[in-house]
């Protein structure tokens, strides 16, 4: 059994369904209410200006996220409780992203929607940061199967399984914010009783490692420069622009559906379903598979690397072609792509953190990248969209992708 850093091996039994079952509901809950249920309730109550709404929203909602996913790495790493260091955030962030859907379900105004969803967001990050920490609870040798777990699984029901879902209560809004708050919470839940973290009262606090203590804080004491954390900063980076490469398509397919190929609302949710039940199952597949092959065959980046072209192939056949079997082709490549890229990116960024130590903190500000994308690629939607049309934000979607494959190419010491 391999000496984890904290002390703690979960075994497998309980730590794989409890790295599903987890992102998959609070993904799922979180992908549904931004990319289907916000922008509808903001085409509902602003349609004139929805695609600047969501730009705004998102932007602020990255803002706030980036200073809350931070924080709540930051004291997850250093809290001593009976239930260890992550559970007692995870449940607390739980209860009040469940409350703030509850109370964004009764939105009025463009103001009300806009507080609440902020609230729900900043509460999002105090589930995402220390949950995925929960990788270090596997052995070492296993770890590329748990982040399949957690990124594979976990991310194939997050990011399609529950979207298929979410359409239907496209035309129940209030229904729909309500059920998927409650599927977080009680999904948080039933993942913190499956790994049972063991109490790590009297445990030593990480601390960050420096020659001397600083008189003054320095943000070199947070993170590391270039030549200790260069591999950690690419891998960063390449998720960043894949993940904008995909949201630019996937947080606008209502749009897309309805301005670009002309269809009603019940069409739009049609598609959106079958789009979402393609990327699903191979997802759930490559899920499966990924993470054991990885393991087996030591091989962690050229397959991260790869899977970009696929999101970006995807992206390029909707421009191309323009029809009905383009959305298909679109749905299997990018599904292919986003599926292998999610069962293996936390692997591979296990393998080049800067600090051991700081497992929540670090892994906390990688999935930074979840949504930093969703408030860069609005942006770059609201730009592009007036001035050329959606077929700009496809060419750009494949670019994107295809520089996130790049920058995994330079990650060195890493197959």
């Amino acid at each position: 059994m391999e000496k984890k850093t904290n002390g703690t091996t979960i075994p497998l039994i309980r730590l794989l369904p409890a790295l599903a079952i987890g992102p998959a509901t609070w993904l799922g809950s979180y992908m549904v209410a931004s990319s289907l249920f916000i922008p509808a309730m903001l085409q509902r109550l602003d349609s004139s200006n929805k695609i600047s709404l969501v730009a705004i929203f998102s932007t602020c909602a990255m803002i706030l996220c980036a200073i809350a996913n931070m924080i709540a790495g930051y004291l997850s790493d250093r809290t001593h409780s009976r239930f260890g260091a992550r559970t007692p955030w995870i449940m607390g962030g739980a209860t009040v992203f469940a409350l703030g859907m509850f109370f964004a379900s009764f939105s009025t105004n463009v103001t009300w929607l806009f507080v609440t969803w902020m609230i729900t967001a900043v509460a999002l990050q105090f589930i995402v940061a220390p949950m995925v920490a929960w990788i270090d609870f596997a052995e070492e040798k296993h770890q590329g199967t748990a982040s399949s777990a957690y990124g594979g699984v976990g991310m194939a029901f997050g990011n399609n399984g529950f979207a298929v879902i979410g359409a239907l209560f496209l035309g129940r809004l209030k229904a729909g914010f309500i059920i998927f708050g409650l599927l977080c919470f009680f999904g948080s839940l039933i993942a913190s009783i499956l790994v049972r973290e063991p109490s790590n009262i009297g445990q030593e606090t990480p601390t960050v490692k420096t020659d001397k203590q600083p008189k003054h804080f320095k943000l070199s004491d947070l993170f590391p420069g270039w030549s200790q954390g260069g591999n950690y900063y690419l891998t960063l980076l390449g998720k960043t622009f894949l993940g904008i490469g995909n949201f630019l398509i996937s947080g606008y397919l209502l749009y897309i559906m309805e301005d670009y190929f002309h269809k009603s609302t019940h069409a739009a949710s049609t598609s959106i379903q079958v789009i979402n039940t393609i990327m699903f199952v191979f997802a759930l597949v490559l899920g499966l598979i990924a993470g054991p092959l990885s393991d087996k065959f030591r091989l962690v980046k050229w397959p991260v690397a790869l899977s970009s072209i696929f999101v970006g192939l995807g992206a390029l056949s909707i421009i191309l072609l323009r029809n009905e079997f383009s959305l298909i082709l679109y749905a299997v490549l990018a599904g292919f792509g986003m599926g292998l890229w999610n069962s293996l990116d936390n692997r591979l960024n296990l393998m080049v953190l800067p600090d051991k130590n700081r497992v929540a903190f670090f892994l906390g500000v990688y999935n930074l990248a979840n949504s930093l994308p969703q408030a860069i690629a609005p942006i770059i939607a609201a730009i592009l969209i007036p001035i050329s049309g959606y077929s700009a934000v496809f060419i750009g979607a494949f670019l994107f992708a295809a520089v996130g494959g790049i920058l995994i190419l330079f990650v060195k010491n890493v197959k």
